[in-house]
C-alpha cells in the first residue's frame, strides 16, 4: 500500500468536505489524535472503518489509493459516477440504496435528483437490451419444450417493441412471417395481439376471424378476439368469445381475468369482485397461492368501490 498517497487523500477529502478533524472523529466515534495520525501516516484505519470514512467523504474505498481522486458531495453521487462507468446492476442497486437513504432524511439536492433520474435512465436502457436479448433466446428454443412460455415470450417481446416505438417495424416483419408460414398458429395469434397493442381494433377483429377459422382450437385467438370486441364496444360478443376460450381451456383462467376487467370498466363492481374471488379460489386449488393472493388484492380494491 502507498501510505503517502493514502494519508494525503484522507486529508484532501476531509478538507474538500470542509470538515475538521474533530468533526470527523465525532462521526467515526474515535478521538481527534487518531484522525491526525491517519493523515500523518503514522497509523492506518482498520478495515472495518474504511467504508465508513469513504461514505463520510463521498468517495469509494478505492479512491483513497488513487493519486487523482475528488470527493463528491455525498457517497450516493460517487456511486452514481461508478455505475455510469460500469453499468453493472450491483452498482446500480448500491447507488439506489444510498439515494433512498438520502430521500428518507430529506437531504436530496438538485444534483442528487438529477443523478437519481440518470441511473434509472441508464438501467432502463440496459434492461431493455437484456430483455430483448433473452426473449430472442427463449423464442429461438421453439415451442416444443414449453408452448405456453414460447407464446408468452413472443407476446411480451412484441409488447416491449411497441413500447419502444418499433411497432411499424414489428408489424411489417410479422405480416411477412405470416405470409411465408400461414400454418404457424403462434404467429397468427401474435399478429392479432399486435393489432390490439397498436389499437387497430377493426384489423385485430378481422384477423381473428380469419385465423380462428383455420385454428379453431386456439384459445388465445378467442381471448384476443374478445378483447378486440370489447374495445369496439361489442361486449356481448366479447363475453361469448371469452367463454369459448374457456371451453377450449385457457392456461391461467385468462377468460376470467378478461371478464373481471370488463365488468370493472362497465362499473359492475360486484360482478368484478366476485369473479376475482372465484379466480383466487381456482388458483389456490391448483396450488398457486401467491397468484391467488394477488387476485384477492384485486377483489379488495374493487370492493372499496362498491
Amino acid at each position: 500500500m502507498n501510505t503517502t498517497v493514502f494519508s494525503e487523500n484522507l486529508k484532501k477529502f476531509r478538507c474538500e468536505k470542509k470538515l475538521t478533524q474533530e468533526q470527523v472523529a465525532e462521526q467515526l466515534r474515535v478521538n481527534t489524535q487518531t484522525v491526525s495520525r491517519w493523515e500523518c501516516g503514522t497509523t492506518l484505519p482498520d478495515v472495518m472503518t474504511l467504508p465508513e470514512i469513504a461514505k463520510l467523504y463521498g468517495v469509494t474505498v478505492d479512491d483513497f489509493f488513487k493519486k487523482h481522486s475528488v470527493a463528491y458531495d455525498n457517497y450516493a453521487q460517487r456511486l452514481s459516477s461508478l455505475y455510469e462507468k460500469t453499468r453493472d446492476a450491483e452498482d446500480f442497486l448500491r447507488c439506489r440504496y444510498e439515494y433512498e437513504k438520502l430521500m428518507k432524511s430529506g437531504e436530496l439536492s438538485t444534483v442528487d435528483k438529477w443523478n437519481y433520474a440518470t441511473i434509472h435512465h441508464f438501467m432502463l436502457r440496459s434492461c431493455k437490451d437484456i430483455a430483448l436479448e433473452w426473449y430472442d433466446k427463449a423464442i429461438a428454443d421453439g415451442p416444443e419444450d414449453d408452448p405456453h412460455i414460447y407464446s408468452r415470450a413472443l407476446a411480451l417481446r412484441a409488447d416491449l417493441l411497441v413500447e419502444l416505438g418499433r411497432s411499424d417495424e414489428l408489424m411489417e416483419e410479422l405480416i411477412e412471417e405470416c405470409r411465408l408460414d400461414p400454418d404457424n398458429v403462434y404467429k397468427r395469434e401474435l399478429l392479432v395481439n399486435v393489432y390490439l397493442l397498436t389499437k387497430r381494433y377493426e384489423e385485430a377483429y378481422a384477423e381473428f376471424c380469419r385465423a380462428s377459422e383455420k385454428f379453431p382450437g386456439s384459445w388465445r385467438l378467442y381471448i384476443y378476439g374478445g378483447s378486440a370486441c370489447e374495445s369496439l364496444g361489442r361486449r356481448d360478443e366479447a363475453f361469448e368469445l371469452w367463454d369459448r376460450a374457456g371451453e377450449i381451456g385457457t392456461f391461467f383462467y385468462d377468460e376470467y381475468y378478461c371478464k373481471a376487467s370488463c365488468y370493472e370498466d362497465m362499473g359492475e363492481y360486484e360482478k368484478a369482485h366476485d369473479l376475482y374471488l372465484e379466480i383466487a379460489e381456482l388458483l389456490r386449488r391448483d396450488g398457486y397461492d401467491v397468484e391467488a393472493e394477488m387476485a384477492e388484492l384485486e377483489a379488495a380494491k374493487i370492493k372499496a368501490k362498491i
